[in-house]
């Protein structure tokens, strides 16, 4: 029988460093690198967001659409009109207790987790008015018993997600910029725009290659047409795209050692952004002036996203592309990862995402003192 991973019973509740039911902790990434073509969506955003707070809305387009960038740049447009009160929540496949916890986390509540609902619609009406983007949403079920938990809040909510299938929500569909108007978002690769469909992330990278001098057009249009770009394929699942794919692959077999292990690290893990010294530490980075150029590399390629400082992570189309790459052993990461929450108990609230992760992998891999392990860390978040 499998061993199951208990969450944190509600009695040991830490009861240190109260925060108020105002003093809520709201952050939010850095405004986007590049946005190019939005100006129009973002105006009616923005105004559909002043008429009608509280209010729900699902930005729902493909993978690489450019969702998250929206949100974000949403976000800090609306920031003065809320007064600073602008919050990032990543969501995902959990169930709704589990993330309604994590959500009280990343605000900065500490509560029970059985009381975590009611603890953030407490919080959130003492604050005023809001405005909160869940990013990577999943589970139609969990996000409708949250939201539908916390009617009444004067928060307006930003989904981002592939699809969205629930009622009460105002749908806004996300296209690649510039689409419709047929107009080049990255001029000094406009002879790839058609090529590469007009995908954002796909764009982005090939930008990158270009511009960094790595290569020029027309080689690059060269190799990609040569990888199969252009041509009408079967794909695995909505993460797997072609145009994407390849550009990946031109940019990885441009960066050096270290730079493809610390992908190798991103795509590998099962938690979403991750400290830099970490990741330099996982990919056995000898030197952190190493892992510093190595994270330079990436950054110069546009290969990774910074959702906050010196934090990294993927795109999941990206992420996709490189386990193709760069497959890594993903049960040795995890080993790893514990191993380093462990030495630091401090960094756990830091790592939420990563301990519920390795919560899914100790369950999976049937070991009792691995969920003994887990657990005990879990332990440490209340």
């Amino acid at each position: 029988m499998r061993p199951r991973l208990r969450h944190p019973s509600p009695k040991r509740a830490a009861t240190s460093n109260p925060r108020t039911q105002t003093d809520l902790r709201w952050t939010f990434p850095p405004p986007p690198r590049s946005l190019r073509g939005r100006r129009a969506e973002l105006a009616t955003l923005e105004r559909l967001v002043r008429e009608s707070h509280p209010t729900v809305l699902a930005f729902v387009g493909a993978g690489g659409s450019g969702k998250t960038t929206l949100a974000a740049a949403l976000g800090h447009r609306l920031r003065r009109h809320f007064e600073g009160r602008v919050a990032w929540l990543r969501v995902g496949a959990w169930d709704a207790t589990t993330v309604a916890e994590m959500m009280a986390m990343e605000l900065g509540l500490s509560t029970r987790r059985a009381r975590a609902l009611p603890a953030l619609a407490k919080a959130l009406k003492a604050a005023g008015p809001s405005l909160i983007v869940l990013d990577n949403h999943e589970s139609d079920r969990t996000t409708a018993a949250i939201l539908d938990a916390l009617r009444g809040v004067p928060v307006t909510w930003i989904l981002t997600a592939r699809r969205c299938l629930l009622g009460g929500v105002t749908p806004f569909p996300v296209v690649p910029p510039l689409i419709a108007r047929r107009k080049h978002p990255f001029p000094a690769i406009a002879p790839l725009t058609r090529l590469l469909r007009w995908h954002a992330v796909a764009l982005d990278i090939a930008d990158a290659l270009v511009c960094s001098g790595r290569l020029d057009v027309a080689t690059l249009e060269a190799r990609l047409r040569a990888r199969g770009v252009g041509r009408i394929v079967p794909v695995d699942h909505e993460d797997d795209v072609p145009e994407v794919r390849a550009v990946v692959e031109e940019a990885f077999s441009r960066v050096g050692k270290v730079a493809r292990r610390l992908l190798s690290v991103l795509a590998g893990m099962g938690g979403d952004h991750m400290d830099v010294a970490w990741l330099g530490h996982l990919a056995h980075a000898a030197r952190a002036s190493a892992a510093t150029r190595a994270v330079d590399e990436l950054r110069s390629l546009r290969l990774v996203q910074e959702p906050l400082p010196r934090r990294l992570t993927l795109h999941a189309t990206v992420r996709h592309a490189l386990l193709r790459l760069a497959p890594a052993d993903s049960d040795a990461l995890a080993g790893q990862m514990l191993t380093l929450l462990e030495a630091h108990p401090d960094r756990v609230r830091a790592e939420q995402t990563h301990l519920y992760a390795l919560m899914d992998w100790a369950q999976d891999q049937s070991r009792l003192d691995l969920v003994l392990r887990v657990q005990e860390l879990a332990e440490r978040l209340r």
